[in-house]
């Protein structure tokens, strides 16, 4: 009796097992050949979803997008304050735990990867940006944001502390922890919110 493959399962497991060959040996290990032996197909299987590298390192990387954007998802649905709900959609951005700090070595690994290799790949396009844009103006058309703050300023400061933060957590986990996160996060954040936001 012939087997029956699901396509898009081949090749989530395919793209899960260049993530683990990424993280454990960096995008200089992640070949077609080290892949295959990971996910346990032949090279000549793995070829069949992927016809190049690069086809299996975006898709790869979409993958790591895709999860995020999935937990965040949820989080936007929680009925808790707003100041509550857009803290914890901004710790889903940063390496709180061993999965995401995984997803985050892996995130730089690409953007080194991406900038040096010439790919039409667009790392910047994450959705970080976007989704800390409209978090703010939701904020600030529903009396959560202080009045008197610049927006667009807030915007960018909001984008660059949580892009900051997680490049420190990636290079020093011990100076940055978990705890250090939560509280860099909070503290700016309840300097920008009106008291109405906590309730």
């Amino acid at each position: 009796m012939t087997k029956i493959v699901d396509h898009d399962e081949r090749r989530l497991l395919i793209a899960g097992a260049a993530l683990r060959v990424i993280k454990r040996m960096g995008m200089k290990g992640a070949t077609v050949r080290n892949i295959a032996q990971e996910s346990g197909l032949s090279l000549g299987a793995l070829r069949h979803y992927f016809s190049t590298q690069d086809e299996l390192l975006d898709f790869s990387m979409d993958l790591v997008k895709e999860r995020a954007a999935a937990r965040i998802y949820e989080l936007s649905r929680l009925e808790i304050p707003i100041f509550q709900k857009a803290l914890k959609i901004l710790l889903e951005l940063l390496p709180t735990d061993k999965d995401k700090l995984a997803e985050m070595e892996v995130w730089f690994a690409f953007n080194t990867h991406y900038r040096s290799s010439g790919s039409s790949y667009n790392i910047l396009n994450d959705g970080i940006l976007a989704l800390i844009e409209r978090m703010l103006r939701s904020m600030k058309e529903s009396g959560a944001l202080r009045p008197e703050l610049d927006c667009e300023l807030e915007i960018e400061r909001l984008y660059a502390l949580i892009d900051g933060i997680a490049l420190h957590a990636y290079l020093d986990t011990k100076r940055v922890d978990y705890e250090q996160i939560v509280k860099l996060v909070t503290y700016h954040m309840r300097s920008i919110c009106t008291e109405e936001a906590f309730s």
